[in-house]
């Protein structure tokens, strides 16, 4: 199976979903002065400095070796007291839903060169999130459910929780906190260190969804994983302050039914203070509200609503304190834009920062001292990414015309992604586009002037000239105007015809049209697409995250299945106008909600779609989980008949082309009864397709001996043998 580098990066996303990985990409461990990073390297921690390229050696592979050992340990992450005198290492780790947050943690005391394993008495590989606390004595951690601290000089360790259990989780989250609000992390030093504020969920109300493994023994096992479906009340989620001096919790004054709402953000905003975030159940309303930690007393001092839902600012940080406290940074879309804003602390007085009728796309960076703040934008093509800035104080100097200020120019139109230094001195840049591999440079703040012309992105920048890719607007007959890219095959000749596939995706947790390198070749087609005679397609329709406006994002609410699938459909057949597109020939592809997306596209659009492939769908939106499902589709109490409309299973007699729908039996996510209901509904209507399931897999579909590869090729032959390739006359 042949893999370019872009290949590889694609077939990441595609397993691990887009946002984390673009996350984890962008991740640096700065140094607190701000201008210098850390990172493993060689076995070793290294300090670099990227303005002098200057290495230093942290931390040696001698150091991180355990007395008796004759190999040093290998982290997988690390972090440093605030004394910069103790280092944590992060060991052996597991996964836990779709990150390896469970593992082993060692602290190395840089002072005595000493080397200590943490959790002595607890299970090998348990331990999770472990934390200094601000003065360094302690580690705080959770294990199996319950959150513990532990004396870094004696060892002694500290239940602080006794309760824990697979549905009472202290400190954590379950599946649905984790995979809808990215929430893993679930507790918090307070300032002075005395005491934990930490997240409580009690999922003992929520039903279990069972998957079976047939394949690791003689007799399947029942895996139950706490699973509130579409329509089924949230798991209870409580905050907690618990002191580390008698380990009694101090539960917050939340008002609401806790049943009803989700507690999604929480840190210190003082000493003796939280500050929180809510929203209700349908996600239309977010509130923010300050608890004090001695009294639990709460009061709300912010809130917003949405008739669709609120944006709780995704990968961003909720709030970001400036002018000492005196105000925070908050991203929202009440104006129809989304906006940064800065708020008093009070809640009393919010200030528009970034004027103008466009979105921003996340908050990266405060320079206080030089009055800046930075963050992505586009304002006039969606499909890329630029850095901006406004003043933080003083706003007289952006007139209404001009509301920011483009930094680093936009000569190279593209994707410019930056990772700003704590302190805003230094960034890293990186460019991509359609046509530029990923290329990095490290720039000077603010004046964004590379620090090294020999490694600066313009002089190492290379085009990929072997692609043929032109990013286009289609006009459908709704007057609905889409972004899409068309990469044509190698040696094309408009003369003739050739085939189509289509990539979807089209729902709002992903955009599939942003001009960055790799989103243009087929990941899973074993061979090249190009060089086949094959035409590759793909568009955003309105209701993907694009940076269009409010409007756009939210036309899909209570519509899933509906205006997204109208809308790619329409722009594939303004398409097919071209006479070098072979109408006979025409495929559609996707995985998860793009999985979704292709059934619902062969069901109801049989007339331009011939020939589908469909991987882990969601072909009942009945079936999903409550989180996403009711963010975007509201209760089924109030309105069952958009999820009927909605879900692919209800189209399911229209098929009339080749169809391929694949699963794995282990998927925690969207769960293999999705494929199996279908099944039955194809089979009532005598509907013939290929079914291929993948036992015991998870959403990624990944795991197993030569999994990967088998993926790939089913996917191939079936392309090939119902959608061929090349081009006719």
């Amino acid at each position: 199976m042949r893999h370019t580098i872009k290949t590889t990066l694609i077939l990441l996303v595609f397993i691990l979903g887009t946002v984390f990985i673009l996350k984890a990409q962008l991740q640096i461990n700065w140094t607190k002065d701000g201008n210098s990073y850390m990172k493993i390297e060689n076995g070793q921690i290294v300090k670099i400095d990227p303005k002098k390229d200057i290495r230093t050696v942290l931390v040696t592979k001698e150091q991180m070796t355990p007395k008796g050992a004759a190999l040093s340990l290998m982290p997988q992450s690390f972090s440093f007291s605030n004394d910069n005198n103790k280092v944590l290492l992060f060991v052996n780790t597991a996964r836990v839903w779709r990150a390896n947050t469970r593992g082993d943690y060692w602290v190395l005391d840089l002072i005595k060169n000493e080397l200590k394993p943490l959790g002595k008495t607890l299970p090998s590989q348990s331990l999770m999130f472990a934390k200094f606390s601000p003065d360094g004595k302690n580690v705080a951690y959770v294990s199996e459910h319950n959150l513990f601290s532990e004396d870094v000089q004696t060892g002694n360790i500290k239940k602080l929780t006794v309760d824990g259990t697979r549905k009472m989780i202290n400190g954590t989250f379950d599946w649905v906190y984790e995979e809808e609000f990215s929430l893993r992390d679930g507790f918090r030093w307070s300032p002075d260190g005395k005491s934990i504020a930490y997240w409580q969920v009690d999922a003992t109300q929520t039903r279990d969804f069972y998957m079976i493994n047939n394949t690791d023994s003689v007799y399947s096992m029942i895996i139950p994983v706490e699973y509130p479906k579409v329509g089924e009340a949230p798991s209870s989620v409580r905050i907690g302050v618990v002191s580390l001096v008698n380990s009694y919790t101090k539960w917050m004054k939340i008002e609401g039914d806790p049943r009803q709402h989700y507690i999604t953000r929480m840190e210190w905003s003082d000493i003796n203070e939280l500050v929180v975030q809510q929203l209700d159940r349908k996600q239309q309303e977010s509130k923010l509200i300050y608890c004090n930690a001695i009294d639990g007393v709460c009061r709300t001092f912010w809130a917003e609503n949405d008739e669709a839902w609120v944006d709780i600012n995704g990968d961003d940080p909720s709030w970001t304190w400036v002018n000492n406290k005196a105000d925070f940074l908050w991203i929202s879309e009440k104006d129809g834009w989304r906006h940064l804003y800065k708020i008093s602390s009070d809640g009393k007085t919010s200030t528009l920062l970034t004027k103008g009728n466009y979105d921003i796309g996340n908050l990266l960076a405060v320079d206080e001292v030089n009055n800046y703040v930075y963050f992505s934008a586009s304002p006039d093509n969606a499909t890329q990414l630029y850095l901006y800035r406004v003043q933080l104080n003083n706003l007289d100097k952006f007139s209404k015309d001009e509301p920011a200020e483009l930094v680093g120019g936009n000569s190279l139109k593209g994707t410019h992604r930056y990772v700003i230094s704590p302190n805003g001195k230094i960034a890293q840049h990186t460019f991509s586009s359609h046509d530029v591999p990923p290329v990095k440079e490290w720039v000077n703040m603010p004046e964004c002037r590379p620090f090294s012309t020999e490694k600066s992105i313009a002089r190492n920048m290379v085009k990929d000239t072997a692609l043929h890719v032109e990013y286009i607007k289609i006009k459908t007959v709704d007057n609905i105007e889409l972004d899409a890219w068309i990469n044509k095959p190698s040696n094309f000749n408009p003369r003739k015809k050739y085939p189509l596939v289509v990539y979807v995706y089209g729902e709002p947790a992903a955009a599939t049209v942003g001009d960055e390198y790799g989103n243009h070749v087929n990941f899973l087609f074993n061979g090249s697409m190009s060089d086949e005679g094959y035409i590759q397609v793909a568009l955003d329709n309105r209701g993907t995250p694009s940076l269009k406006g409010a409007a756009w994002r939210k036309a899909i609410y209570r519509r899933i299945g509906q205006v997204n699938i109208r809308d790619m459909a329409m722009g594939v057949r303004s398409l097919l106008e071209n006479s070098y597109i072979d109408k006979e020939r025409v495929a559609v592809w996707g995985k998860s909600g793009g999985g979704s997306s292709t059934l619902s596209l062969m069901f109801q659009f049989p007339d331009i779609f011939k020939t589908g492939v469909s991987i882990a769908p969601v072909t009942n939106l009945l079936y999903y989980d409550n989180i996403y499902q009711e963010r975007y589709m509201g209760l089924p109490q109030e309105n069952m008949q958009d999820f009927i409309k909605g879900s692919p299973v209800t189209h399911a007699k229209g098929l009339k082309g080749n169809l391929l729908l694949i699963h794995g039996s282990g998927d925690d996510n969207v769960h293999y009864s999705n494929s199996e209901s279908l099944i039955n509904e194809l089979v009532k209507y005598g509907k013939k397709f290929s079914f291929m399931e993948y036992p015991n897999r998870t959403h990624d579909i990944s795991e197993g001996e030569g999994t990967s590869e088998h993926l790939s090729q089913l996917y191939t032959d079936f392309i090939r043998a119902n959608c061929a390739p090349g081009a006719k006359n």
